[in-house]
């Protein structure tokens, strides 16, 4: 499934063709993803303008100037193709770990971007999701924290928000494992697998620790609470200027690898050496909740 800066990726590269666009058609070509699709979509986004694309968790939110917002989830496999009215190549905004569909038989929903003003030019986003495990909804923008696939969102592991203390007031007298707690999304919205693995190596704290170890007995964070924390704003800030920095010269639609997933220091490394420095351990895998954990159990303490 994509993850939080994956999907941020995407965001950022809809942006160029979407925001600021009118949609002059859209099509759904089956009546339903992971969940039916709403029977009035086309209807109320069809001769909208997106006046901007934004991000919850790893929800994408694109709102128009009639105050209705689309919330887009992508699933295990779903992605969008920016199709360029004209001679410019397809893009696939975004480096997935995973590779992305291409076949035409799994292009689900079509929007039929024009500029404003009369301008040439546009394009064509096609939503593709071979596996259907992605989903779309309508909302108001007025009541959109409302809506039942946010409303029970934690905090965003982007910005200073999620300092030693925030994260602390999360953790405070929880005995489940620390990586299960960073897992919830009630506590902190849009970390997936992944980047908790690759944030508690940073922070050299063990997946198996039970989370409330990181609060004193009056609430206050501890200096691994601390550590982590910046460890997961800094580990999702990197993976995300990665996706951003790739998008210039990413035309490719066929979900090739990107950069980040290169830079990977724990996920996926069973049996390397361990990247801190004096430290002489090896990366191992354990299953935690029916997921991959990676780590070093000689410096994640």
């Amino acid at each position: 499934m994509p993850e939080l800066p994956e999907v941020e990726t995407v965001r950022r590269g809809l942006q160029p063709a979407m925001e600021g666009a009118t949609l002059e058609r859209v099509e759904l070509r089956r009546p339903d993803l992971r969940f039916p699709l709403p029977t009035d979509m086309e209807a109320r986004l069809t001769g909208a303008t997106i006046t901007g694309i934004g991000r919850r968790a790893k929800y994408l939110l694109f709102h128009t100037d009639r105050h209705d917002v689309l919330i887009a989830h992508l699933g295990m496999s779903g992605s969008f193709r920016v199709e360029p009215h004209g001679d410019k190549q397809s893009q696939l905004p975004g480096d997935f770990h995973h590779e992305r569909g291409k076949l035409a038989a799994h292009d689900h929903v079509l929007f039929v971007c024009r500029p404003n003003g009369g301008a040439a030019g546009g394009a064509d986003i096609i939503y593709n999701d071979p596996r259907r495990f992605g989903f779309m909804s309508m909302a108001r923008a007025d009541v959109l924290e409302d809506n039942p696939h946010l409303r029970h969102l934690g905090l965003e592991p982007t910005g200073n928000a999620l300092d030693g203390n925030a994260l602390a007031e999360r953790l405070q007298g929880r005995a489940s494992p620390l990586k299960a707690a960073l897992l919830d999304q009630r506590l902190i919205a849009g970390l997936g697998n992944i980047y908790v693995c690759e944030a508690l190596w940073r922070a050299q704290l063990s997946p198996r620790r039970k989370a409330g170890t990181l609060v004193t007995r009056t609430g206050k964070p501890t200096d691994r609470c601390h550590r982590l924390a910046v460890a997961i704003r800094d580990v999702i800030g990197d993976a995300i200027a990665a996706g951003g920095s790739s998008l210039r010269d990413y035309v490719h639609a066929d979900g090739s690898l990107g950069y980040f997933q290169h830079s990977f220091s724990a996920y996926d490394r069973e049996g390397e050496n361990c990247g801190h420095d004096a430290c002489h351990g090896r990366i191992t895998r354990i299953v935690q909740s029916g997921r991959s954990t990676f780590f070093c159990p000689t410096c994640q303490r």
